[in-house]
């Protein structure tokens, strides 16, 4: 390797082996990175995106090599991060404003809200669209005091991975599905005892008598738990 020599200007801004045309190359490649980005965040839904919009994280991303590099490594010019920085702050400026102009590029891109429990039960499609786990969605309701679906008329997932939460009134509160981590461990599929049971899948609560297997008149599984009636303690 030729030795480095402290403040070649030729080296610090301009690579001696690649031409100045090569920034053309680096904003092309820094927009199929910026589409990548923005597709595979689309891809895994909202966990990810949480407090930060899908066009923050976006740049958070596209953006950390493209700085963290030249201040590193030797052989990074300066000037090979300004087409990165250029190409995505103007795909980010202009998918904003392309979101304001059009509802359905809004919705494709930043997603929409989706309906997760509706008067108790689990929306089984929505919840499966949103690429959620059980613990997840229990985690999340349980922080709100929640001990069971009974209690809850509506949960929303909103653009930002948020959950919005609607509950019923003390006395409207209807028997739902514990959903306690130790409870739902506790699951059964033979009942052994005549009450009220609530589905393990997508909280549909029945009456049922003892037998071998009940599945559920609304999902199919045949996982019990006990449902339960207790008013929320906020």
């Amino acid at each position: 390797m030729d030795p480095i020599i402290p403040f070649e200007w030729q080296r610090l801004f301009l690579s001696k082996d690649t031409p100045a045309f090569f920034l053309v190359e680096i904003a092309f490649r820094s927009f199929l990175m910026y589409l990548l980005i923005l597709l595979a965040l689309r891809v895994t839904g909202k966990r990810g995106v949480k407090q930060l919009s899908l066009f923050e994280l976006t740049v958070i991303l596209s953006l950390g090599s493209a700085a963290g590099d030249p201040m590193l490594y030797a052989d990074t010019p300066l000037l090979h991060a300004l087409p990165v920085f250029g190409v995505v702050i103007f795909f980010y400026l202009f998918f904003n404003w392309l979101t304001e102009q059009s509802e359905k590029v809004e919705q494709w891109l930043e997603g929409k809200p989706a309906c997760l429990i509706e008067e108790g039960e689990i929306n089984l499609e929505a919840f499966r669209k949103e690429n959620l786990t059980y613990q997840e969605l229990f985690g999340e309701i349980r922080q709100q005091q929640v001990e069971h679906l009974g209690q809850v008329r509506k949960v929303y997932i909103e653009a930002t991975g948020e959950l919005s939460i609607f509950f019923y009134p003390p006395e409207q509160v209807q028997p739902g599905l514990p959903i306690f981590p130790e409870l739902l461990a506790k699951a059964i599929s033979r009942i052994e005892v005549k009450g009220l049971y609530a589905c393990r899948n997508c909280g549909h609560c029945q009456s049922l008598l003892p037998a071998e297997v009940i599945a559920c008149k609304r999902c199919g599984k045949a996982h019990w738990l006990p449902a339960c009636t207790d008013e929320r303690v906020s």
